[in-house]
């Protein structure tokens, strides 16, 4: 007998079978590393996020699969860790969004929302990138479309759909050089496949196996690092045509989405010929807009066609100064002009960072990225109006710029790739200046910086030509293994002679890790100062794990 359609009880245990299925798979993904640094990587953010996602739906009500895909989606939304979190938490937001006001879910509805939940990943991301995630869930989705018109039972349909994900990514190495040049599948795709395993299983009423054996994810093969460059990027406002930095906040009403219904890619047309440095984010209830403009009641006008402000904010861009134009609430104390939230893994990294004028450093990086959620609680522990964010590392940028948009403050993210790029920004931060040129200048300073990283190998590997033994050392330029060897010093040596310029560069900054001695301090200090004399040396204590030095040079 065909089974036809999906109950939200039954489809609350599949998102619970998706989880625990990313869980079991969450090591063997973070394995997928080109760089075998030993980070925590996709499998880790992506768990972290979907167990938030499943800790929603555990509390919400399972009459519906509306209910239980919107709960889903706002779990995943606000522990939402890393780019592969983010791209996940979109995915299944637009799933969502596909599902509204659905009781159950049937074969027709189940390939709306896949196809829902793509385009919802695609607007999220400014440069998408082919042979990631991304082209796993289009791939899965237009597949969908396909085996639909031949198929009436659900649980074959899913069958189906389960092998096509796995086709698509087996694809990947065709589509990403780095996944071709190491012979491997993309990890965010390999997550999304694990889930939608887990998913099978429950659909089946089978158990989720304890960890996936399939063909893609050969242990001898696992050998990729972080290689998601998908960091969104902000409309350019150094010429300000648009003089007001506007901000509000709609709560929808039944009775003026029935004059004007509301259908968010028609509003953001709309918003777009008002002005410049455009975002709309929207679920069932609300919509915030962030848009530079020159006339800002234009802008509230079109808003307030689909219900009650809730939030009101302009800045005079012009005259450097915010204007606030209605408050919801009164704050227990006054707000300070700027604060600065950035991200660092080690005592010695706080510290400094504090030094520099950071408000508030959050405890994180390589092997721990913090969530949408803990972005946003720092972002409202600054008790500032103006917040400057720092990430200090690829896989966080999506994450931080998330958490900018669900903020009520005025928030701009610096997109910081590693701590010498958020330590060369801080020192140019001028909490005089406003958001728009600090966070200009500050992206400006970050870019001069050159990063240099020593860390150890956790697995054997051939990259870039390079043969990596496991436990060897490695020096990283940029995120880029120049220099393997078994001794310390010498992979120490052989990097900061391949990074630094005599002509050009005039500063070396050296961060000590964990663990690291005084004799080898000195001995890095006197090879830098006979080797390039004119070169200043600086030395910090981080306690930075994972990396025992990392250096800044400029």
């Amino acid at each position: 007998m065909n089974q036809k359609n999906i109950n939200g009880e039954m489809f609350a245990n599949m998102v619970l079978a998706g989880a625990n299925s990313l869980t079991n798979n969450a090591e063997r993904i973070d394995a997928l590393n080109v760089f075998p640094v030993p980070d925590g990587d996709t499998g880790t953010n992506m768990n972290l996020s979907i167990t938030s996602g499943a800790n929603e739906v555990k509390k919400a009500e399972q009459d519906s699969v509306a209910t239980v895909a919107n709960a889903f989606a706002k779990g995943l939304l606000m522990g939402a860790r890393g780019n592969s979190g983010v791209i996940l938490s979109q995915l299944f937001r637009g799933f969502a969004k596909g599902l509204e006001n659905k009781k159950e879910l049937d074969i027709e509805s189940f390939v709306k929302a896949l196809d829902s939940g793509v385009n919802t990943a695609y607007k999220a991301v400014m440069k998408p990138v082919e042979g990631t995630i991304l082209t796993v869930a289009k791939d899965t989705a237009a597949e969908a479309k396909k085996i639909a018109e031949n198929e009436e039972d659900i649980i074959a349909f899913f069958e189906k759909v389960v092998q096509a994900s796995k086709k698509s990514l087996k694809r990947t190495p065709d589509l990403l050089p780095v996944l071709k040049e190491v012979g491997v599948v993309d990890s965010g795709g390999q997550g999304l496949v694990v889930i939608y395993e887990g998913f099978l299983a429950a659909l089946k009423g089978e158990e989720v196996p304890e960890a996936s054996h399939d063909e893609t994810m050969d242990l001898n093969d696992l050998v990729n690092a972080e290689h998601h460059k998908l960091a969104q990027d902000y409309m350019n406002t150094d010429d300000i045509e648009f003089g007001y930095c506007t901000e509000f906040m709609v709560r929808f009403e039944e009775n003026k989405l029935k004059d004007h219904p509301y259908d968010e890619a028609k509003f953001r047309e709309e918003l777009s010929e008002h002005g410049d440095s455009l975002l709309v984010v929207s679920d069932d209830e609300i919509v915030k807009v962030h848009i530079h403009a020159e006339y800002p009641g234009d802008v509230f006008n079109l808003g307030q066609r689909f219900g009650s402000f809730i939030n009101l904010k302009v800045e005079n861009m012009r005259e450097q100064h915010s204007n606030i134009v209605d408050k919801i609430e009164d704050k227990p104390q006054e707000k300070q002009k700027f604060g600065v939230v950035t991200v660092a893994m080690g005592n010695g990294l706080t510290e400094l960072f504090k030094s520099l004028g950071a408000t508030v450093v959050i405890q994180g990086g390589q092997t721990m990225n913090p969530s949408t959620q803990d972005l946003a609680n720092a972002i409202k522990e600054t008790n500032a109006e103006n917040i400057i964010v720092l990430p200090n590392n690829k896989n966080i940028v999506m994450a931080a710029e998330q958490a900018a948009e669900l903020a009520e403050e005025n928030v701009a993210v610096v997109p910081t790739k590693t701590i010498p790029q958020g330590m060369s920004a801080m020192l140019t931060y001028n909490p005089e200046a406003t958001l728009e040129d600090n966070k200009q200048g500050m992206i400006e300073a970050s870019e001069e910086v050159k990063t240099g990283q020593i860390t150890y190998a956790v697995r054997d590997t051939q990259i870039d030509g390079m043969t990596i033994e496991n436990g060897h050392y490695m020096g990283i330029a940029d995120g880029k293994i120049k220099v393997t060897n078994a001794d310390h010093i010498t992979v120490i040596k052989e990097l900061l002679t391949d990074m630094i310029d005599i002509e050009e560069d005039e500063i070396v900054t050296v961060i000590r890790g964990e663990e690291t001695s005084d004799e080898e301090e000195e001995e890095i200090v006197a090879f830098i100062e006979n080797h390039f004399e004119d070169i200043e040396v600086e030395v910090h204590q981080g306690n930075q794990p994972i990396y025992s030095y990392i250096f800044s040079i400029e």
